[in-house]
């Protein structure tokens, strides 16, 4: 199981891994850690990340940038129209009225929707990060910003899909950041204890975002949150193009935002710009050549003037700090720490800003950039089996409150409640019970409108279906669970209708009741009656708010709860009956509790059909096919070049000796006919051809290798034989000498041994003779291969022979007392004096000689 987290932000993206040795941010294939967020289209295929941002200015209308503004939207958005204006490339209205990207891709217009672009983006990562780690990724977590809306995060976890990845959380930006920050503390407070709140302050291109965060001893809960979704690096860039937009309108008489390319490029100097004014305060210069019309342009500007044009900017990062204080219900003294992250947080403006709210410094012990993807990380290394990970609980909370409404009987107005608070918990369920005959229709949306970054307040439609009635027609009793789950996302998770049947077997009834039991999750809930709501149409209690008790352990129920199979509504009462008194020998009926799972319709807002899903996997699919092949037939292209200009090079060096001058006219001939075909005609043909052009150089070219290759270690192999053979010889002069390292070897042996280095040193002498009188640009009469098997044929032949063990001496070392009285004992010790006493002999004779023995 892999465990990787992206940060997939609105300009750049990070990617993090678990290795044995902890989380690591991964570089891609530019050596560069930081993927920019863009997608570019061409006639052949698309370019991702950096190879995209190479084609930003040149290729500028069809590639996609920013696009992470655009998730769970409509065309029609004020969001969506206003940044319409600001991107290079078309917006186009989709079937269903969301928003999509107008490109030209493989010479034919697309429109392609905000989940596939993301999808693109996130394929992408997705191979660097297989590449890093050879091995398949497929679960991973996925970042988005604390104020992604329930249609948002559903758009994100599609495009996750799409490129075929498990999403196993959408995290948010400041948790991930608290994540990363609180789980290497050691010196956090024991869970009794009261906790140290550190406020997490992150301002990234497009948003600024702040969450307060208690840390005890492994546990971190997210206190509250709070943001700004259009303050962020990205309008301080816009405010030095707006300037300088202006000064070179009146300077050189140029309306730069009327040529796309030209305002590209300055937003790229002035985001240079803005990160040079970060650590100079001096007069810093701005300077563009053949920036219009083939004219140069020229500006500069100081720390000073920058933040006396972005004060307003300034200001607005203390509303969201103050904002976070409030809802957490914080005292500044009571905050532990303050840490920044996001590439704006670097304004030195921006970060005076946060420090004079707060009344103290600011830390910066995380890494600003890659911090939102470790964190991610960590959590996935958490929810996998793979890795061993410190115990840490994380308490997430959502940014807005969600109300719900359901249909009552016709012709009466519609019921509504809020379920959950702003900065509730999650993951969290409640079950709510109500009394009906028929199917009815739950609603749920945001509580406050005006407080979303969007339009939309609406969240889903969800229709409760299958209902029928008691048998004497009264309503039945509706159990429904409302679930905001780990990634944040609001929806109606099940329904089951209760019923209470008659039996008469008691020991049947019992069983039944164990099986459904089993069966059922909702059997034993917890009823809050402090929630109980009265519907004064129909005279009932209805509904009662239920905590799930699986997901919900942080809010214990209250003293004054009761179990649900001790409710206080008499069955007889629903029925509409007045108690009935029975004689006393009368048997009371026994009565069973049944749950029915009830199917559950959903609409929800700016979703993707699983038909719609399944097409746009297939379309990736089949552009990551279309990648691949002109990937390799760019190869192959490029190989032929390649090939040409490497040949051409040593034909003028190493090689120029190794050709006859018929050979060099035909292959210099081919190479310039190669190199002129490229660039003509063949720049662009099917990868077969470029094949075949390469096996055609090569025919020629590879003979010429092999004769200077062949030249090179010939020489180094006949001198590796010499040294061989010289060796052996040295060896029998000593036997014949009488050395005592070989006198054990047998004469047959050694003549074997003499023999053949005779043999091999003549083969080298005829050998050597015969391809002297050649040249170089001639086929050589010996090859390497004949060589090297000569001299394995030395090998085996010489080795065993001089390197024979000498025989093993079977009778121990007899001690000296015992020599000095046996004169046969003293002659064999001084005839085992001449032989050598290995350390094997001496470990197992002991330092006195002794024997050690097994007695069995």
């Amino acid at each position: 199981m892999s465990v990787v987290g992206f940060d997939v932000g609105f300009q750049n993206c990070y990617i993090a891994v678990a290795r044995a040795g902890g989380i690591e941010t991964v570089a891609n294939e530019f050596t560069d850690r930081c993927t920019p967020a863009i997608v570019s289209f061409g006639s052949k295929n698309r370019a991702v990340g950096n190879a995209g941002k190479n084609q930003l200015i040149t290729n500028a209308k069809n590639t996609v940038s920013n696009f992470k503004r655009l998730h769970g939207r409509s065309f029609d958005d004020p969001v969506v129209q206003s940044e319409k204006g600001n991107l290079p490339y078309g917006l186009a209205s989709m079937q269903d009225g969301r928003v999509g990207a107008k490109v030209m891709y493989l010479d034919e217009e697309h429109h392609f929707t905000v989940e596939q672009v993301t999808a693109m983006l996130l394929t992408k990562l997705k191979e660097t990060a297989e590449n890093n780690l050879q091995k398949t990724v497929t679960d991973c977590v996925i970042s988005v910003p604390t104020f992604f809306t329930d249609a948002e995060r559903r758009s994100v976890l599609q495009a996750s899909r799409i490129a075929g990845l498990n999403c196993l959380r959408l995290m948010n930006d400041t948790t991930a950041v608290a994540l990363n920050y609180g789980i290497y503390k050691q010196d956090l407070p024991a869970p009794e204890e009261k906790p140290k709140t550190v406020v997490f302050v992150d301002m990234g291109h497009s948003a600024f975002q702040v969450s307060a965060c208690a840390f005890n001893k492994g546990k971190l809960k997210v206190l509250a949150t709070a943001f700004d979704p259009y303050l962020g690096g990205r309008n301080f860039d816009q405010r030095l193009v707006d300037f300088f937009s202006a000064e070179f309108k009146t300077k050189y008489r140029m309306d730069v935002k009327s040529k796309v390319r030209a305002l590209l490029r300055l937003q790229q100097e002035c985001e240079k710009l803005k990160k040079l004014m970060s650590s100079n305060s001096t007069d810093i210069p701005l300077n563009i050549e053949c920036f219009m019309d083939d004219r140069d342009v020229s500006g500069k500007m100081n720390r000073a003037q920058f933040e006396e044009l972005c004060g307003d900017l300034i200001e607005r990062v203390v509303a969201p700090l103050k904002a976070v204080v409030e809802q957490a219900q914080l005292q500044l003294q009571d905050i532990s720490a303050i840490e920044i992250v996001g590439g704006a947080t670097r304004i030195p403006a921006v970060k005076e800003k946060i420090m004079k709210f707060f009344g103290k410094d600011v830390s910066t012990t995380l890494n600003a950039d890659e911090a939102v993807a470790k964190g991610c990380a960590l959590q996935c290394a958490i929810l996998s089996p793979v890795f061993k990970v410190r115990e840490f609980s994380i308490t997430d909370t959502i940014p807005f409150s969600v109300s719900l409404s359901w249909s009552t009987e016709v012709d009466e107005p519609t019921e509504k409640q809020e379920i959950f608070c702003k900065n509730h918990v999650c993951p969290f369920s409640k079950v709510i019970t109500f009394y009906r005959k028929g199917h009815f229709v739950l609603e749920t949306f945001y509580t406050d409108p005006h407080l979303l970054p969007c339009p939309e307040s609406n969240i889903g439609q969800f229709t409760v279906q299958n209902i029928s009635p008691q048998a004497d027609g009264e309503k039945v009793k509706v159990k429904v669970k409302v679930r905001v789950n780990a990634h944040g996302i609001v929806s109606v998770s099940s329904a089951s209708m209760v019923q209470r049947v008659q039996v008469e077997d008691n020991e049947a009834m019992f069983m039944d009741d164990l099986q459904e039991n089993a069966n059922t999750q909702e059997s034993t809930e917890i009823m809050n009656t402090e929630n109980e709501m009265q519907d004064k149409s129909e005279g009932e209690t209805q509904p009662h708010i239920q905590i799930d008790k699986q997901e919900a352990q942080q809010s214990p129920p209250s003293p004054d709860t009761r179990d649900e199979c001790q409710s206080d509504v008499n069955p007889q009462k629903l029925n509409g009956e007045l108690p009935t008194h029975h004689p006393p020998d009368a048997k009371k009926p026994k009565i069973k509790v049944k749950h029915v799972e009830l199917p559950i319709e959903a609409k929800l807002v700016w979703h993707l059909g699983e038909d719609q899903l399944n097409t746009y996997i297939e379309q990736e699919g089949k552009m990551v096919m279309q990648d691949q092949l002109e990937r390799e037939r760019s190869n192959a292209k490029n190989a032929v070049e390649e090939y040409v200009y490497y040949f051409r090079h040593k034909l003028a060096g190493p090689y120029e000796t190794f050709v006859n001058e018929e050979e060099r006219i035909q292959i210099t001939e081919l190479l310039d006919q190669t190199e002129n075909w490229l660039y003509d005609e063949g720049e662009d043909q099917p990868k077969q051809v470029y094949i075949d052009k390469m096996q055609e150089l090569q025919k020629h070219g590879l003979p010429v290798e092999e004769r200077y290759q062949e030249a090179e270690m010939r020489d180094k192999l006949f001198a590796e034989v010499t040294s061989k053979v010289q060796n052996y010889m040295k060896i029998t002069e000593d036997y014949g000498n009488g050395d005592e390292k070989y006198i054990h070897i047998d004469v047959p042996d050694m003549e074997k041994v003499t023999k053949c280095v005779q043999e091999t040193m003549e083969w080298v002498n005829n050998a050597r003779m015969a391809q002297d009188k050649l040249r170089p640009h001639q086929e050589p009469v010996v090859r390497v291969a004949q060589i090297r098997a000569k001299l394995q044929e030395l090998d085996s032949t010489c080795e065993p022979v001089v390197s024979k063990p000498k025989p093993r001496v079977e009778s121990p070392v007899e001690d000296n007392m015992q020599t000095e009285d046996n004169p046969s004992s003293k002659t064999k010790a001084q005839a085992l004096e001449k032989d050598v006493i290995t350390p094997e002999e001496i470990q197992q004779n002991g330092e006195n000689g002794s024997t050690n023995m097994d007695l069995n």
